[in-house]
């Protein structure tokens, strides 16, 4: 799995948000609390607000906050908000794929990825990791050496 950089700092500043629970948070601060561009970061937000991800509120107390509990948004619902589907290839879906010959069996391979990919982030909330209390598949996963590689 790729991530791109603003699919990175969004789910960077979603987790900043999903930890500060007691108000709203500036881009300013949340710029600077994760070293990302700010110009950069406003257009990320705005994304994750169109998505019902955040929401914004003006004026001198203003700033970003979750629209929802940090347990009800999944990394998944990050992802999507900014990429799209969580596996495509140039733009189709995996299922949307027909190759012929030695290739017949990618389609197949592409969706099992795609399920995985869902397994794990579907089931990791913005709570999970900001409490580092994650699903116990996920921690499994982590605990094989391998995986770090």
């Amino acid at each position: 799995m790729r991530l791109p950089g603003r699919t990175d700092y969004a789910l960077r500043a979603a987790l900043e948000l999903a930890a500060s629970p007691d108000g709203p948070v500036t881009t300013d601060e949340l710029s600077h609390r994760q070293s990302i561009p700010t110009s950069y970061l406003g257009a990320i937000l705005a994304e994750l607000r169109k998505a019902g991800i955040v929401r914004a509120r003006r004026g001198p107390e203003g700033g970003w906050t979750l629209a929802r509990p940090a347990a009800e948004i999944s990394l998944a619902d990050v992802i999507r908000a900014i990429d799209g589907a969580l596996t495509n290839v140039a733009g189709a879906r995996p299922e949307d794929l027909h190759y012929s010959g030695a290739a017949a069996g990618l389609p197949q391979v592409l969706v099992a990825l795609r399920a995985a990919e869902r397994q794990i982030l579907e089931a990791v909330s913005l709570a999970d990791v900001v409490e580092e209390h994650l699903p116990a598949r996920v921690r499994k996963l982590t605990e094989d050496p391998a995986a770090w590689h």
